[in-house]
């Protein structure tokens, strides 16, 4: 089961609304559907919660170190608690995804994400579930930062909104520990909504 879900940003209210802090967007919707609240907790330089739940306590984790940093809170409490890595999903927002997009994934590298490189750095292992947010990607390296510090468009929002909602579906799952039919509730695709119904045709003798 996952016993730590970690959403990864950066703290400050200049920093809200960007594509970089989805991690916590979607930390914030499943304290609201467990009914948990997020409090500061200096030991692990975060904003945390614990749940008490049938199956055991589950901890929700937002570090407040900014990004580049994520790794000292995720280990800190994982340590303390003897949570494995296994039993950590990690969200993050994805370049390499679309708005709207949401990928479920196991170990792999840190893709170049500074906050995946961080946790690795200090767990010493990339051996933990990522859940990964697209937010698109402004079509040239050097304008990446630029890209994920600053707001997605009113449309782009609403679908990465609409991708957390999907996503959160899973959580039963990942609080079952069953991985593979949560990957098939992240991984589905939305409907598409049906055309509408053609009009049907005049009697005779009216006009269309």
């Amino acid at each position: 089961m996952i016993r730590l879900f970690v959403g990864l940003g950066n703290p400050g209210t200049e920093y809200e609304g960007t594509r970089h802090n989805a991690g916590f967007w979607w930390l914030d919707a499943l304290a609201d559907k467990l009914g948990a609240r997020l409090v500061p907790e200096r030991g692990y330089q975060a904003l945390a919660a614990r749940v008490n739940l049938p199956g055991g306590p589950v901890w929700l984790l937002e570090p407040m170190t900014f990004m580049n940093r994520s790794g000292f809170s995720v280990a800190t409490l994982a340590r303390f608690f003897k949570i494995e890595p296994a039993q950590i999903l990690v969200v993050h927002d994805e370049l390499d995804l679309l708005p709207g997009q949401v990928k479920l994934k196991f170990g792999g590298s840190a893709a170049g994400h500074n906050g995946l490189k961080d946790i690795h750095s200090q767990l010493g292992t990339l051996d933990f579930w990522r859940l990964r947010l697209g937010v698109g990607h402004p079509g040239y390296k050097h304008e990446v930062v630029n890209w994920v510090l600053k707001r997605p468009s009113p449309d782009d929002r609403g679908a990465i909104e609409t991708a957390i909602e999907r996503s959160i579906g899973a959580t039963e799952r990942f609080l079952a520990g069953e991985m593979d039919k949560a990957l098939q509730i992240v991984h589905a695709q939305p409907q598409r909504p049906k055309p509408p119904k053609p009009a049907p045709p005049a009697p005779p003798g009216e006009a269309a």
